[in-house]
């Protein structure tokens, strides 16, 4: 069954009772069994904080956490779609692809968005229902809404299109959906890395045909292990945030002539310094300052991992770490200066990894508020989450397993 494939032996037995569980509500409130168990994973930002927008690289690995849905044809142009802690149905017509006033944040909008990319790209669709249950962590930076993007264009490509879709072009309809449906400037990492698994490096320098590698590196074997800290902070109500990273970075690009940061060089930022603290003010600059780096840094974290530099490769991870803080300024939300719970939870790590003499950590994903990322030697995982969990709460760190196989189908009816 497709649990065997796509978690570790010790989750075994906890996704079988889960999967049974989710294929029991679909029949509940569908009155008929599934066609397919639909998974799609999250993913840990490993390197490349804010570059994807910009026609950046980063480096990226699928997880174990992941949002399943059992799913089947609806006989009806009608979607309609429960996500088990929400409340539903969310249901869309198919004859009305635009999008509804009003509609903008929700889960409908995302899965009008998809569908209606699905039809201008020349895909075939049609009605089904589905129920859904997500382990990926919402709010936590690892991804959940991009998972589900994925995981609605994946039950589309199966049901409608005979899987036939790559995994990329999927990922370039979830995101054109969160861009014009649902109304968040998303780059487009998060649904790159869901669908397609593993450890990928992704070079956005040609969005259309981005560059995908498949980086082979086992962190187990080096004796670490990779978690997030939950703080406990919510992305929901920071879109504005998120946006005026982007939006500044491409006001730097604009200033000098060029559409996106990638196209543009230290020379040309340190020769125009004046001109651009006059039109777009610092902390533009200083983010674009971190965009550059940050850009590189992606290709020398990806030749330290193939190379068995491991040791390079958290010096490298120490660096995105304080770039981010220090240039990107996405450690909390600037309107909301006594919470800081990303900033604490670094600290916290900071001084954890100096008294141990080892490890790495950084902001995770969007950043302002959420999770971390660190990097820790097993036998020092439980002293850390007993450390941090007195301060963020039970179950605030967790072990992450790196997930091969992105977006996963497994038929079960007809």
């Amino acid at each position: 069954m497709i649990w065997e494939a796509l978690y570790p032996m010790e989750y075994h037995a906890h996704q079988r009772a889960r999967y049974a569980r989710i294929g029991a509500a679909y029949t509940r409130y569908f009155d008929s069994p599934p066609m397919c168990f639909f998974s799609v994973p999250g993913r840990a930002e490993i390197g490349g904080n804010h570059t994807d927008h910009n026609q950046g690289r980063v480096l990226a690995g699928s997880i174990h956490l992941d949002a399943v849905a059992a799913a089947g044809s609806s006989g009806n142009p009608w979607i309609t779609v429960y996500s088990e802690g929400y409340p539903g149905p969310y249901r869309v017509n198919l004859g009305q692809p635009e999008a509804v006033p009003g509609e903008a944040g929700s889960t409908t909008a995302l899965i009008r968005g998809i569908a209606a990319r699905f039809r201008e790209l020349g895909y075939s669709t049609g009605g089904f229902n589905a129920w859904i249950h997500s382990e990926v962590l919402h709010g936590s930076g690892l991804s959940s809404s991009a998972s589900i993007e994925v995981l609605i264009g994946t039950i589309f490509n199966h049901l409608y299109n005979g899987g036939a879709i790559p995994p990329a072009t999927i990922a370039q309809i979830g995101q054109y959906a969160e861009n014009s449906y649902f109304g968040k400037p998303c780059g487009l990492m998060d649904q790159t890395a869901c669908a397609i698994g593993g450890i990928v490096y992704i070079d956005f320098e040609d969005p259309i045909q981005a560059c995908i590698r498949e980086v082979a590196f086992d962190f187990a074997a080096t004796g670490y292990r990779l978690a997030v800290v939950n703080t406990g902070g919510n992305h929901a109500d920071l879109t504005a945030d998120y946006a005026a990273v982007p939006a500044e970075m491409k006001a730097i690009a604009r200033a000098l002539g060029q559409p996106w940061l990638r196209k543009i060089t230290w020379e040309a930022l340190m020769e125009n310094l004046p001109l651009l603290r006059q039109r777009c003010g610092d902390r533009a600059i200083l983010r674009a300052m971190h965009f550059l780096e940050e850009n590189q840094r992606v290709e020398a974290q990806v030749a330290a991992l193939e190379s068995g530099d491991f040791r390079g490769f958290l010096s490298l991870v120490r660096e995105s770490g304080a770039s981010s803080f220090r240039w990107l300024q996405n450690g909390y939300p600037p309107a909301q200066p006594r919470e800081q719970g990303v900033s604490l939870a670094l600290a916290l790590s900071e001084r954890f990894i100096a008294s141990i003499g080892e490890g790495a950590c950084r902001v995770h994903g969007g950043g302002f508020a959420g999770t971390i990322l660190t990097f820790l030697p097993a036998n020092t995982i439980k002293k850390y989450t007993l450390l941090m969990e007195n301060v963020f709460g039970e179950n605030a760190v967790t072990t992450l397993h790196i997930r091969n196989q992105g977006a996963a189908i497994s038929k079960i009816h007809g």
